[in-house]
């Protein structure tokens, strides 16, 4: 078949196939610098999966006092997991109380005589292959659930709580998955991406968002869970684990059997100042945790509309999927679980400014047609006028549905005037599934000119999207960034937080829990 009848936007399938190699050769790049690293976070991950959890009398984390240790004896390329595994032989304990007995100076981790190499690693995968099976175990219970309740068809409806106190988000959080959510997201605490530690416990006092913490996790599964067996519908969790604690939260989410993360690693470099080895190294395993527990992943390329023109820049969210899309499936995340982001954040004003969006988001769909794309609202261009803002959110809905979206997070009409109350969700929601419910089956009734604007539109997209990635293969995706090719904003390789916490593999480097994960998802080791 011609591409002009499997493509409604009439693409080429050689540029997109161009787009796609090109994003393969960035990977396969970033792909041998983080096999050859880990991190403080990497580190503190593997801790928590062999079962380390809890804090010291001082409120620190147990992971970081263990992790803290070898990062000052200057050992933290050989990975945390071989004198813990080594302390769990000669004790007998169990690694949390290893980790207690180091805490209280009764142990000293680094001092621990290790047994032999075929002993310790034999100890080291019994322990990872628990964390494995709990986490298995975890995803065949969503399975089970979702199996025996109903479900909306795509994009399923994303709303967000964000009050600072778990027990009231857990209200929030009901009440909206009872007015037809399907997907809760807990807005995380203001900051909390750049804390190299994950705070303990419940929490009742986070800034614009609640920490994101195991307990906390388990307060709001707890609570959905209620609210969808009263409803007889699932109601999807998801969190964050970006930030400078990525794949500790992907654990703790995975352990909770949260639903959904956003997860990704450009999103901190350029919008959080991270370091980017530091976050490519954690993104990397924080993703293989994820796809082990059946996570869907939420990219973030819709901020790059943010800092940069939405209708000049469409291409480098293009580009940034692509990415994405390679670097996720080198940690075994299959099309089903990526999120891929994008926005509708062209001026409202624009002349043609709908038919561009819809270009766009037909664009998006039609490189991507397995994947779960997230698909965010206008914000931008929201004002205190609820009425135009009511129309946006109303295009924005028609939009989702009518290019088949997979995550559609709602937007509020009070978005520029407040932290919208529980009213304007349950209107947020209604108001997007009379949009959906009306207009279903849109896209199988509707073609697109040949030669006109929206095609054009999306052609001219693409061609420049082949363009950028093939730059950012020459150069490096670390170079790339450096010369702000994303989002018009410069990261260097070696500013930015967390570089301290980056460590080069030593050549006994173990991590049982990453031998785990590559052979329970058959990914190369």
């Amino acid at each position: 078949m011609s591409h002009e009848t499997d493509s409604k936007l009439g693409l080429d399938p050689a540029a997109v196939a161009s787009c796609r190699v090109a994003a393969d050769a960035i990977a396969t790049d970033i792909d041998g610098f983080v096999r050859r690293h880990t991190t403080v976070a990497v580190e503190r991950t593997v801790t928590r999966l062999l079962g380390v959890d809890g804090v010291d009398a001082d409120a620190v984390p147990l992971p970081n006092v263990l992790v803290d240790r070898l990062q000052a004896a200057g050992r933290l390329g050989e990975g945390v997991a071989r004198p813990l595994v080594a302390a769990v032989a000669a004790t007998g304990r169990e690694p949390r109380e290893v980790a207690e007995a180091v805490s209280a100076g009764e142990l000293d981790l680094l001092a621990v005589p290790e047994p032999g190499e075929a002993e310790l690693r034999q100890l080291g995968a019994r322990l990872a292959q628990q964390a494995v099976d709990r986490v298995a175990a975890n995803r065949a219970e969503r399975a089970r659930l979702q199996a025996e309740m109903q479900t909306h068809p795509d994009p399923l409806l994303y709303v967000i709580v964000a009050t600072g106190n778990i027990y009231e988000d857990a209200v929030q959080g009901v009440t909206a998955a009872e007015e037809g959510a399907d997907v809760i997201a807990v807005i995380r605490s203001t900051g909390q991406s750049l804390l190299d530690y994950v705070p303990f416990g419940a929490t009742t006092e986070g800034f614009g968002g609640t920490y994101a913490t195991q307990e906390n996790f388990r307060i709001m599964r707890r609570a959905l869970d209620e609210a969808s067996a009263r409803n007889g519908r699932y109601a999807m969790l998801c969190n964050y684990c970006s930030g400078l604690c990525m794949p500790e939260i992907a654990a703790m989410g995975a352990l909770e059997r949260l639903d959904m993360m956003l997860n990704d690693a450009l999103y901190g470099i350029l919008f959080r100042d991270i370091n980017p080895q530091r976050t490519l190294v954690d993104q990397y395993f924080s993703r293989m945790i994820n796809a082990w527990a059946g996570v869907i992943i939420n990219t973030g390329e819709d901020n790059y509309l943010t800092t940069d023109d939405a209708i000049e820049a469409t291409h480098t969210v293009l580009a940034s999927q692509f990415i994405n899309e390679a670097l996720a499936a080198r940690c075994g995340l299959v099309p089903a679980q990526m999120g891929l982001g994008h926005a509708m954040e062209m001026d409202p004003m624009a002349k043609d400014g709908f038919l561009m969006e819809l270009a766009q988001a037909q664009l998006v769909r039609e490189c991507f047609p397995e994947h779960r794309l997230k698909y965010m609202p206008p914000t931008k261009y929201m004002t205190g006028d609820i009425f135009r803002g009511l129309i946006q959110d109303a295009l924005f809905n028609l939009v989702g549905v009518w290019t088949r979206q997979g995550i559609q997070l709602l937007g509020m009409h009070t978005e520029a005037m407040h932290t919208p109350h529980m009213a304007d969700r349950a209107i947020a929601i209604e108001s997007a599934k009379y949009v959906m419910n009306n207009a279903r089956s849109l896209a199988d009734e509707v073609e697109f000119k040949p030669g006109g604007l929206i095609r054009r539109r999306a052609a001219s997209t693409v061609a420049a999207t082949v363009e950028l990635l093939t730059e950012v293969r020459d150069l490096g995706l670390f170079e790339a960034l450096a010369q702000g090719r994303f989002a018009a904003v410069k990261r260097s390789p070696t500013g930015g937080r967390g570089l301290d916490g980056v460590a080069e593999r030593a050549p006994d480097y173990y991590n049982p829990i990453e031998d785990a994960l590559r052979a329970s998802l058959r990914l190369e080791a």
